[in-house]
């Protein structure tokens, strides 16, 4: 199996985990064949082989680094759990708080967003990837 059968099959399956919209869905594939031959592909070939590669790596700070972010953004998601009762039981406190983190996430550069979405899509295609090229 080649490098871009690895890589299209869990993402098209992953297109079709995440929209709904069956024409949505399919548009979304297409564009995905239509990336299959440009060189755009070159680029996505490259970064996935990096990701794999630290991935691979034996020292334990470089594999594990991509999941650790991501062990990051999911304490910040997890945060609103006790967000909502401390809001619940002291309106004011956390309507303060909330305003004081919205303040420091807009503050956050737009290119670390951007990292974040990259990393973790790299990052779930290569685990799919390695999956697959296993069974």
């Amino acid at each position: 199996m080649s490098l871009i059968e690895g890589i299209f099959g869990p993402v098209a399956k992953l297109i079709d985990k995440i929209i709904p919209d069956p024409e949505a869905r399919d548009r979304a594939k297409l564009e995905l064949i239509k990336l299959e031959g440009g060189q755009e592909l070159e680029a996505v070939k490259a970064q996935l082989s990096a990701i794999v590669a630290e991935a691979q790596s034996a020292d334990p700070w470089t594999s594990r680094a991509r999941p650790s972010f991501l062990y990051v953004m999911y304490a910040l998601l997890l945060w609103s759990i006790p967000m909502g009762i401390i809001s619940a039981a002291q309106p004011a406190l956390g309507s303060a708080i909330a305003k004081a983190m919205n303040a420091y996430l807009a503050g956050l550069p737009e290119p670390l967003y951007a990292l974040f979405g990259t990393g973790y899509l790299g990052y779930t295609v290569a685990r799919e990837w390695g999956k697959a090229k296993k069974a």
